[in-house]
Order: structure tokens, then sequence, then C-alpha cells
């Protein structure tokens, strides 16, 4: 395998940036003084075990088997015909450990995942608590720089005594057993240690209670899932832009003056976003009576080949001079007409409200990233070996049975993402629907498609997609840290799920992409609309006289009536205001992100099968493309 770089690894300094550096390729290199300490450690052990010492796991069983403590050999020996392993049973335990607690079940883990879990693992063992030999160590460093990725089925770990069952499938493979990845090829541990000219270890104390016992299959997925959610949340405020602009929505809302009054740091990170993704737009906070709404188009809607081709038809209608009784000052400030944008001073909430609810997610992964970064230079196995632990009257005192295997810690983090995910994407999937309602989406035509002759669905669909990916995650929102179920006889009876919290977590992320993705395959076709809707109003306004541009207003008075002098003159009014206005644009990282989108997905004129541009959507969304884009801007 070619390694992109060399990640030092300390027991002490390991970074979720760093880990993912090696989740994808980067290899590691064991840090000298931290080996010093394994060696302590290690050869404490042996020299208690040399005393006859009853250390758990090490001269004695696991879990409910504690009480037992190791003869000098095996009992069952003295059969008749007993065929002897030849291995005293310090050394037979360890490798039991790990071959009979290689049971997990289901579809194996992403690569990235597994060699997050062995990194992790190596780290924590460099602190020197866990009592494994330099050597045992090295060749789980040289298997994972191999590039020999161990086969963890993902169904198996309760989250304590840690990930018990997942570390066995890595450890195994070390023994010369499971089975492995290699150069992409699925094959027995034997075989994959082979053909990268590696030997299988044999496990000495404690080993094998040192490789499976820890947190790192929820840490290793956990760390993932944070990551690709950091990206998720701002394409989701990227998302959000876009349908602002589409919407010529209002900017008040995330103004800094408002949240400093309230200033939950992500709230307030996310307004600061959006606004800096709309800067540069032209739509927001346009004035309303300029936006007109969508009309269907007709052969006569417009007069030039060039208008014709627009595919749309604009208008908006005069309120008369007998409805403004008591309203004078508003139609002092605001001309007389009702286009696509109602008169009201605020959005809905799924606009309004973006900075509290993105906000929100973006606090609970923060709580989540502490939780990781606490966790990712812990000592998580048992028990924990104190070589230098002075005026020690028992060897109890230096090997300490306790409990940081337990993955609560990490359980209710990834609980709190777990409740945080269907949020986000909660919101998402109601901007999509507004979007596509013509009861709310400001003027545009139903599901943003012309529709003449009623043949056309648009982007009907779209939103029934999104409607089912919500509706999923809402239902796996429920927490499994609250559910434990006890294990090895009672002797563990309250245990984590954190596991499985993180493997949902990592799981939901995805899902919620495919829901982003699917908001700005709809903002895209909204903001065309919108955007190409006022500057046909605006080209209009500056080649056609009065008489032809009070052809787009309905309600207006009819010819040789008193009132149509007035009406022309408020006509014109709004004509002059359009005609000189600048041409009408998104925000800047808007429009980029828009023209990523557009270069592969054209704007949706006719109905057309959109199964592949959705799937092509999604995965720019999914892969970050859009959010470089909008980045670069």
């Amino acid at each position: 395998m070619t390694m992109d770089a060399v990640i030092k690894l300390d027991g002490c300094s390991l970074t979720r940036a760093q880990l993912l550096q090696v989740a994808h390729g980067a290899g590691v290199a064991l840090d000298e003084h931290a080996l010093t300490r394994v060696a302590k450690a290690a050869d404490f052990l042996a020299a208690q075990v040399a005393k006859q010492e009853p250390i758990y796991g090490v001269s004695t069983g696991f879990g409910s088997n504690a009480d037992k403590l190791l003869g000098a050999h095996r009992l069952r020996d003295a059969l008749p015909g007993a065929v002897k392993t030849g291995q005293p049973p310090h050394i037979e335990l360890q490798r039991n450990l790990i071959v009979t607690h290689a049971v997990c079940v289901g579809e194996p883990f992403a690569p990235e995942v597994v060699r997050a879990m062995l990194c992790i693992r190596i780290n924590t063992l460099l602190r020197g608590h866990s009592g494994i030999r330099v050597q045992t160590l090295q060749a789980l460093a040289d298997m994972l720089n191999a590039g020999i990725v161990p086969v963890v089925p993902q169904l198996g770990s309760v989250g304590a005594s840690g990930d018990l069952a997942p570390l066995s499938h890595l450890a195994i493979v070390l023994l010369g057993g499971g089975e492995a990845f290699v150069d992409g090829q699925r094959m027995p541990g034997a075989d994959a240690l082979a053909r990268k000219q590696l030997k299988p270890v044999e496990l000495s104390y404690k080993e094998g209670l040192a490789l499976n016992n820890g947190t790192a299959q929820m840490l290793a997925t956990g760390v993932l899932a944070v990551a690709q959610l950091e990206a998720m949340l701002d394409t989701a405020d990227l998302a959000a832009a876009m349908t602002i602009d589409a919407f010529a929505g209002r900017l008040g809302a995330f103004a800094p003056e408002v949240h400093a009054l309230r200033p939950h740091p992500g709230q307030v990170q996310t307004a600061a976003n959006l606004l800096r993704l709309l800067d540069g737009s032209t739509l927001s906070d346009i004035a309303y009576h300029l936006v007109p709404k969508f009309r269907q188009w007709l052969p006569s809607s417009w007069a030039t080949p060039a208008a014709q081709a627009l595919g749309f038809d604009i208008g908006w209608d005069w309120v008369p001079f007998t409805q403004r009784h008591g309203r004078e000052k508003f139609y002092q400030r605001f001309l007389p007409f009702r286009g696509g944008k109602k008169h009201q001073p605020q959005d809905s909430y799924s606009l309004r409200c973006i900075p509290q609810v993105h906000g929100a997610v973006r606090d609970a992964l923060e709580q989540a990233k502490r939780v990781l970064d606490v966790e990712l230079n812990s000592v998580t196995d048992n028990p924990l070996v104190f070589p230098d632990k002075s005026n020690a009257a028992f060897v109890e005192e230096q090997v300490i049975s306790a409990g940081h295997f337990h993955g609560m810690p990490m359980a209710l983090a990834m609980s709190y993402l777990k409740a945080a995910i269907p949020v986000l994407a909660s919101i998402s999937e109601r901007r999509l629907n507004k979007l596509v309602d013509p009861a709310t989406n400001d003027g545009l035509p139903p599901f943003l498609i012309g529709n003449e002759d009623g043949t056309e669905s648009g982007h009907m669909i779209v939103q029934y997609t999104a409607a089912a990916i919500v509706n999923d995650l809402a239902s796996r929102a429920m927490p499994a840290s609250v559910y434990s179920i006890p294990t090895s006889a009672n002797a563990e009876d309250h245990v984590s799920m954190g596991a499985n919290e993180a493997r949902h977590v990592l799981a939901m992320v995805a899902d919620l992409g495919k829901v982003l993705g699917l908001e700005l395959f709809t903002a895209a076709q909204a903001l065309d609309l919108r955007r190409d809707m006022i500057n046909a109003a605006r080209e209009l306004a500056r080649h056609a006289d009065v008489e032809t541009f009070a052809e787009k207003v309905a309600g207006g008075p009819l010819p040789d009536t008193e009132e149509r002098a007035g009406f022309l003159a408020e006509v014109d009014a709004l004509r002059t205001q359009l005609a000189h206005s600048m041409e009408y644009q998104p925000g800047r990282a808007v429009a980029a992100a828009h023209a990523a989108m557009r270069s592969k997905i054209p704007y949706l004129d006719r109905d057309r099968a959109l199964d592949g541009e959705v799937a092509l959507a999604v995965a720019m969304a999914t892969s970050g493309e859009i959010l470089a884009a909008a980045r670069a801007s």
C-alpha cells in the first residue's frame, strides 16, 4: 500500500483530523518514548505472573469467570487420550478470548472505519497501561501499514465491555485467523498476512484483553460520522441560502444584532454563514411590489421571440383605490401591486428560523466533538496497569479493574446527534415543500414547471422522496443508549449500546445528505424561475411603454374611466423602478453552487426522466462538490 502520509502515534495527541488521514490511507509510526512505557507495563505483568499473583484477565478468567484462577496446566490434559496444546493456560486464555469473541454478523464495515479502529486501538495501547508487549503492538501497526483490512461485520457490540466482538475481528487476523481485505480482495486472515510477508502473532499475558477491550468501533464510527455531519451542516446552510434567494427572502432575521440577543454559538455561526452565502444577492430583500407572480404561458404572452422562449408569463394584481382606505401610508412606500411576494415583514419558520434550527444541530455536533476528542487519547481497556505506582501493598493497587470500556459518554453524545439529524432533514424538506407548493412558494409555478397543457409533474415527486427519507430518519432516531440489555451472565449488567448509536449516526448522516441534495436540486430550479421572472419583468420595463407594461397587470380600470390615468401613473412608477434596477442575481456563493449544479443538470423546461439527475444531485451534495464550488467563490 502507498501511504499518503505517516502519523506518529504516542497515545496522547491523536486528533480527529489525523485519524481521518489514517482512515483514508495514511500510515502510522510508533513513538519511541511511548514504547518505553508499553514495555514497562508488559514487563511488570510478566513479573507479577511469575509471583503467581491473581490478576483479572491474566491469571483469572473473564467476566463471570473472573472467580476462576488459572493453574499451571489444563486439568483436561489428564483425561485419557487428551490432545495437549503445549500452551500454558495463561497463553491459551488470551487466544481463546479473541477466537470466541469474533462473532459479529452482518455486512462488513467500510475499510475507512476498520482502519480508524486499528489506529485508535494502537494509540490507546501506547499509553502504557494495558500490558501489551512492544512486538505485538508493532505487529498491529505493521498490519495497518501493509493495507490489511480485517473483515469486521457491523452487528455485535453492546458498547461495554467496550466493542469486544468487533475488536476481536481485528485481532483474530493478527493471529492468522478470520478474514481480511487486501488490495480489494477478501481472503483468509492467514493468506492476508502471508501476502504482505507478515507472520501471525502468539499472544502473551493480557494481550487478548488489551486488543479487544475498548471503545474503538464506536469511536471510529463516531469520528467519521461527525466529520461527514460537519460538511453536511455547511451544505445545509448552502441549500437554505439557495432556497432563500429562490424565495427572494428577507435577511433581517439573520442580522448580527439580532443573534447577539440570544448568542447560542451554533445559532450565531449559522446566521453569519447565511449572510456570507447570500452576500451580493439582489434577490433577497427585494421590494415586494417588484416581484411578479407566475402566469401560464400562452402564445400571446410576449411580443418578441426571445421573450416567448421563456416558457412562462408574469403578472401582478392592482389594488384599486377603493381598497386602500386606512392603508394610505403603506401605499406611499410600497406600490399597490400584488405579485409573487406578500406584503408581510417575515418569512415562514423554515426560512426565518434557520439559524435557530441549524444552529442547535451545530451545538449538538460540538458536544459530540468534545466527547470524541477526549476519547481519542483515553485508555479504555480493563484492567488498568500502573507499574509506577509506589507504596503498593498488593498487586490490586497496581492492576485496577475499572470501567473505562463503558461507552456511555459517546453513546449519549451520539444519541444527541441521532435526534438532531432528523431535525435538519425535516426543515430541509419543509423548505423543499414550500418551493413546489403554489400556496406557499410566493408566486412560482406549481411544482416548478409551466404545465400549460396539464401534462407535467415537474418536481412534485422529489418532495415525496424527501418526505420518505425524513420519516425514515425520524423512525431511527430512538436512542439506543436508553435500552440496556445485560450480558455475560449479568456480570455486565448495564451496557451503553454506543456502538449501535455511532453506527446509526454514520448511516443517518448519509441519508441526511440525500435530503439536502434534493433541496439543492429543487432550489436550483426555483432560483432559475425566480431570477428569470424578475429579470423578464425588468427587460419588459426597459423596452415597453406604459400601456404595454400595463397588460401584465390585472384588475386595472378600463380605458376611458376616471381612474385610468391614476392607474397608469402607478404602473409607470413600477415600470420605472424595474427599468432602473440592476439585473437581479443570487448571492455570489449561491450563484457558484447553482452554476456547479447546472454544469451537470440542466434546467427542467419540460418533464423528462429525473432519476439519473436526482442521483447526480445527491452525489454532488454528499461528495461536497457543490459546497466546494460555493466556498471557492
